[in-house]
């Protein structure tokens, strides 16, 4: 790291305490200093305009009123391609952590890691470009961006349904009684798929499912 440079940090983040907790810790780190502080996607960018350029990393929640960090990751590296972008989130779930990765998300920090960890994180997405985790792996990010077409076309209109359930929350119990089928019949989607595919775990049936478009389940 460049101890002749303090890296600039700006913060998205919509509950005030935890913001201004997570802005002091970052602060206590040697060579890091908070730039930006905003409450939601929107004040964000406004603040960032005429200025971007001179922010190292953003540190991005993604569950924000006015607009949420899905959509500021859009805009963010579409305007400011430079920017590292660090997500911290409460969310551990498959859908949202590959969504942002392949958005263009450097690292995906848990609002419950140790400080360490997100000092670890900060630094490791400044000097390296990004983070891995034990929630984010390597070969994770590699599949992320592999640049191989993909096609839908092979995949009934149920498996396509199934998919969706999929990017959510919903155990594959849950899933089955959603889709008003037994427990057995969402298996063997599940199987059908992975064998087409060529996946093996619920994780990749989620990229795939994000990289063919498929719209998640929201209830």
């Amino acid at each position: 790291m460049d101890s002749t440079k303090s890296i600039s940090v700006a913060i998205a983040e919509d509950i005030p305490i935890l913001r201004r907790g997570v802005c002091q810790l970052i602060s206590s780190y040697d060579g890091f200093k908070i730039a930006v502080e905003a409450g939601n996607g929107r004040e964000l960018l406004d603040q960032l305009n005429g200025h971007g350029n001179e922010i190292d990393i953003c540190l991005l929640d993604i569950n924000m009123p006015e607009m949420d960090g899905h959509k500021t990751i859009e805009v963010l590296k579409s305007k400011w391609p430079n920017i590292k972008v660090l997500v911290l989130s409460m969310y551990d779930d498959d859908f949202n952590i590959i969504r942002m990765l392949k958005s263009g998300a450097n690292g995906y920090v848990l609002k419950n890691s140790q400080p360490e960890e997100l000092r670890r994180a900060l630094s490791e997405v400044y000097q390296r470009g990004y983070y891995h985790s034990d929630l984010v792996n390597g070969r994770l990010f590699q599949l992320l961006h592999r640049k191989e077409e993909v096609n839908s076309a092979e995949l009934t209109d149920k498996e396509v349904q199934f998919l969706s359930y999929c990017c959510s929350e919903l155990t594959y119990k849950e899933i089955a009684e959603k889709m008003r089928l037994s427990p057995r019949t969402v298996e063997g989607y599940r199987d059908a798929i992975c064998e087409k595919l060529s996946v093996k775990s619920r994780t990749g049936l989620v990229m795939y499912a994000l990289r063919i478009g498929v719209v998640p389940y929201n209830e």
